[in-house]
C-alpha cells in the first residue's frame, strides 16, 4: 500500500491544537532503559517556546493525518571562549513523529524545514539536546543530518517532599532585585558558553520566581554587592523558573527498582516516620517542576552556599507549590558544581548530549575548532528551552 505526500507547514492553533496534544500523549520522552515521560501542555502546544525571542512550530501531515511536529527558537548567545564571540543560534526541540509513521523520513523532513527557517533568519548554528542513549535521535541528527557532538551536560533531579531543610544559622540568604541579578550575570557569567544576551528578559518573565544569593553571615555590611561592588569571600547565586506553569509531566514507565523504592519509601514514611527516609513523590499523576538556572559560585566555601541555596529552593517548592514534585537543574558535565547540588542518581541523567551544526560555510571551521577544544567548565542552560 502506497502513502501520499508528506506536507510540512506552520502550526495553526485553530486546527492543529487538539491533534498536536494527542500526538504528544502518544509519544514517550526519555531514555528507553530508564523512564518514559508524557507531556501535558495544558492546552498550549507551543508553550515551551513561547517565551523565546523568536519561535516557530511546524507540523507534518500525511493523508490528512497529523503525523509529526517540531519546534524551534532563535536567540543570541556566547559560543566561544576566551573571545566571547556572539552568535545567533537556533534551538531544535520537541521533535515528535507518530509511532506508526516512523522511519519514513518525516523526522528528517521536519528538521530540514526548520533549518530553512533558521537560515532565513541569519542563524549561525543550529543545536539540539537529546539523551546520550537515544539511538534513534543520535542516528538522525549526527549520522544523517550532519550535527556533531558538542557538550555532555548533566541533568540533576531532586524530589520535593514535605521534609524541610534547615538553613544554617551562619549563612545569609537574600533575594536580589532584578536589576541587581542582571548586573551580576553580566559581570560573572557573560563569557559562559550559551549565555543568553537577553538575560534581562528571562529574569523579568513572570515564570522566573527570582534570584537569590547565599553568603556567610556577617562577612559584609549593607547590601550584597554594594559599596563599590564589594563581595564576600565565598558566595553563590541561583535563579528559579517555574516550568510547571507551562506544562506538566507524567511518568508512563519506570524501572522496577524505582517503582519498588517509591512504594516502600511511602510505607516506611507512613508507619515508621522515625527513620526519616525521603519518599519519592507520585510521578504517575501530572506534576510540575522548578528549574534552577544561572547557578554561579565564588570562593572556598561556595560549595556550602550552593547546597544551602538548593535546600532553600526545595523548601520554597514544598511550601508554595501544590504540584511541584521535583527540582531540576543542568550543569556542564565537567563542572565540579554538580558535586554540591543535591540530586538523586535514580532520577538524574549524568550525560545529556548537545549536538551542533553550522548553517553558514564560514562557521564550519569555527565549529570544528569548538568541538576539538576541551569543554568549558560552566554552561548556561536557558530555562525557556527546558
Amino acid at each position: 500500500m502506497g502513502y501520499g505526500e508528506v506536507i510540512t507547514r506552520s502550526y495553526d492553533r485553530q486546527i492543529d491544537r487538539a491533534r498536536v496534544e494527542d500526538l504528544e500523549r502518544r509519544c514517550e520522552v526519555g531514555p528507553a532503559e530508564r523512564v518514559f515521560l508524557f507531556t501535558d501542555t495544558l492546552g498550549d502546544p507551543i508553550c515551551r517556546i513561547r517565551n523565546s525571542p523568536m519561535y516557530k512550530m511546524l507540523v507534518a501531515e500525511l493523508d490528512r493525518e497529523l503525523v509529526g511536529v517540531i519546534q524551534g527558537s532563535i536567540k543570541q548567545v556566547t559560543v566561544q571562549k576566551p573571545h566571547e564571540d556572539l552568535a545567533k543560534v537556533g534551538y531544535v526541540l520537541g521533535l515528535r513523529v507518530a509511532p506508526l509513521h516512523r522511519r519514513k523520513g518525516i523526522g528528517s523532513s521536519l528538521v530540514c524545514k526548520l533549518e530553512e527557517w533558521f537560515t532565513a533568519n541569519d542563524v549561525d548554528y543550529a543545536y539540539m539536546a537529546t539523551e546520550k542513549d537515544n539511538e534513534a535521535s543520535v542516528k538522525l541528527f549526527v549520522n544523517k543530518l550532519g550535527y556533531v557532538n558538542f557538550r555532555t551536560p548533566a541533568i540533576l533531579v531532586h524530589p520535593v517532599n514535605n521534609r524541610m531543610f534547615h538553613t544554617p544559622s551562619n549563612v545569609q540568604i537574600r533575594k536580589l532585585k532584578i536589576e541587581e541579578a542582571e548586573n551580576l550575570y553580566y559581570k560573572f557569567m557573560a563569557s559562559t558558553e550559551f549565555f543568553p544576551y537577553d538575560i534581562g528578559n528571562i529574569l523579568r518573565n513572570k515564570l522566573s520566581l527570582g534570584t537569590w544569593v547565599a553568603y556567610p553571615r556577617g562577612e559584609i555590611v549593607g547590601e550584597f554587592g554594594s559599596n563599590g561592588q564589594i563581595f564576600p569571600k565565598s558566595w553563590a547565586m541561583v535563579s528559579v523558573w517555574n516550568s510547571g506553569e507551562l506544562f506538566k509531566l507524567r511518568l508512563g514507565k519506570a524501572p522496577l527498582s524505582c517503582l519498588l523504592y517509591t512504594k516502600s519509601s511511602k510505607l516506611i514514611d507512613k508507619f515508621l516516620p522515625c527513620f526519616k527516609l525521603p519518599a519519592i513523590p507520585d510521578f504517575y499523576h501530572p506534576f510540575g517542576f522548578y528549574f534552577m538556572y544561572g547557578m554561579h559560585r565564588e570562593g572556598p566555601l561556595s560549595g556550602k552556599m550552593v547546597r544551602t541555596l538548593c535546600q532553600f529552593v526545595h523548601n520554597m517548592a514544598s511550601t508554595k507549590s501544590k504540584d511541584c514534585k521535583v527540582i531540576v537543574t543542568e550543569v556542564g558535565g565537567s563542572d565540579a558544581l554538580r558535586l554540591h547540588i543535591p540530586h538523586w542518581k535514580l532520577l538524574s541523567c549524568p550525560e545529556d548530549l548537545w549536538c551542533m551544526k553550522a548553517l553558514k560555510n564560514e562557521k564550519k571551521k569555527t565549529l570544528r575548532e569548538l568541538t576539538k577544544i576541551p569543554p568549558t567548565i560552566a554552561l548556561f542552560v536557558d530555562p525557556r528551552e527546558v
